[in-house]
């Protein structure tokens, strides 16, 4: 069935012009299992309806400007050289998955293995660890794909990532065996190489226990035009394991991104998370954390640096389902011209989540008059031996500390856009892969640098 066929009126199915049947070649020889998950969730996109400020979770975030785009998929990927990607490459990051418009490129990606045109088994990472598409992963480790394929990332009543699951034909896959760490970080890039564009790009990670793995989710983009990112990650960390996970979203300020991210926490398990958002026109992330057993651990750090007229919207939700969790989370959005950041933090301490140790903090810069900063810390707590704390500030820089740094021989531009990058440092020097860091230090220099 085509989206077109299912399209009335506000229906998610408006967004797009195109089909969601796999098209010909290895996505088309999917499992049953897979094909009738696709169906169930391109059932629900025909009954979901775009979110408005009328559902409680999108009060601050319209849509309507993404309703009135027409999206198509990419009819074939650019034609892109080593070349033209080569500032996006990390030097510490030797494995690397790269995905133009939502479609794999081999010729682009370097997975330690020679010719392996869908990737497989990475030599240099260590015996068992797979990195590799969707096709490639259901070809050697079939059963672990089923476990835990779509079964993390709910789409029944999340109309972004049913549309994402619906059009599910291929995936970045990582997949580390028990005991296992990889020592290089894992870079998944995805290009948006033409404007007009739809892509649908599905993540998925299995930590087995024990292992560990930093990945580096990146999106960028090559033009300046408009286009549609509709991102689902599914991270699954095992008993003792550790994932680190950096997330960047730099696409062009004329795009939308809407993603969600979830994970699944086992027993005494680790998940770090650093999450930047600095490029388009509407950009969101949702970011459900789950901590299903016995002491596990969770540490999320976000920075949202827009301008003009940008919209940033993180939701997160850390849920300690189990006793003797600790998670932290600092979550800062520095705002200038007319543009507006939104962050709703929501913990929940279930009943008999006794020892939860939580603490969550939102702040927030405004560097104009007009920009907006809408911000909703939560916390749910229905156990009661627990230590949990948050706070949330809005404000502007302290003209004390301005006043000091011009006493000290800065001009007032100098001392401000000092002033501001150091808010922002905080959450980037968190970031483990130093090229990166680097990457975004500069990044936020350049967009804080105040012009006359």
């Amino acid at each position: 069935m085509s989206v077109d066929a299912l399209a009335t009126g506000d229906d998610l199915a408006t967004l797009l012009s195109g089909r969601a049947e796999a098209p010909a070649g290895p996505a088309a020889a999917q499992p049953p299992w897979l094909k009738e998950l696709r169906a169930q969730a391109l059932e629900r996109v025909g009954a979901l309806k775009l979110p408005s400020s009328r559902d409680e979770a999108w009060r601050f975030t319209g849509v309507s400007a993404l309703a009135q785009q027409s999206f198509h998929p990419a009819a074939a990927p650019a034609a892109l050289q080593p070349a033209d990607v080569a500032r996006f490459c990390l030097d510490e990051a030797a494995l690397r998955l790269v995905f133009v418009d939502g479609v794999h490129a081999p010729a682009l990606s370097c997975t330690g293995v020679a010719g392996a045109a869908g990737a497989g088994v990475v030599d240099g990472a260590g015996a068992g660890v797979f990195i590799g598409t969707l096709a490639a992963a259901l070809a050697a480790q079939p059963e672990v794909v089923r476990a835990h394929l779509g079964r993390h990332a709910a789409f029944h009543d999340h109309p972004f990532a049913a549309l994402n699951t619906a059009f599910l034909h291929d995936a970045a896959v990582v997949l580390v065996p028990r005991g296992r760490s990889v020592a290089t970080p894992v870079h998944l890039l995805f290009i948006a190489g033409e404007a007009g564009v739809a892509s649908h790009p599905r993540i998925l990670v299995v930590g087995e226990p024990g292992s560990s793995v930093t990945l580096i989710e990146d999106y960028v983009a090559l033009h300046d035009g408009s286009g549609f990112t509709d991102p689902v990650a599914e991270i699954v960390i095992g008993a003792g394991a550790a994932i680190e996970h950096v997330r960047i979203q730099r696409e062009s300020d004329a795009a939308f991104h809407i993603a969600s991210c979830a994970v699944s926490l086992a027993h005494a398990s680790r998940y770090r998370s650093v999450s930047v958002a600095l490029g388009a026109r509407l950009s969101r992330l949702d970011l459900d954390v789950r901590q299903s057993a016995e002491a596990a651990e969770c540490t999320l750090a976000g920075l949202a640096l827009i301008g003009g007229r940008q919209l940033a919207d993180t939701h997160s939700c850390i849920d300690h389902q189990q006793p003797n969790g600790t998670s932290r989370q600092l979550h800062k959005c520095i705002v200038d011209g007319a543009a507006h950041a939104v962050f709703n933090g929501r913990v929940i301490v279930r009943p008999g989540a006794q020892q939860t140790d939580s603490a969550q903090s939102s702040r927030n810069l405004l560097l104009t008059k007009t920009a907006v900063v809408d911000t909703l810390p939560q916390l749910e707590i229905l156990a009661d031996d627990v230590k949990c704390a948050h706070g949330a500030t809005v404000g502007q820089l302290d003209s004390e500390e301005v006043f000091y740094l011009r006493s000290r021989g800065l001009s007032e531009e100098a001392a401000r856009d000092l002033l501001t990058y150091a808010f922002g440092a905080e959450v980037i020097e968190r970031i483990p892969v130093a090229s990166l860091r680097a990457k975004l230090e500069r990044a936020v220099l350049e967009r804080t640098a105040r012009r006359p």
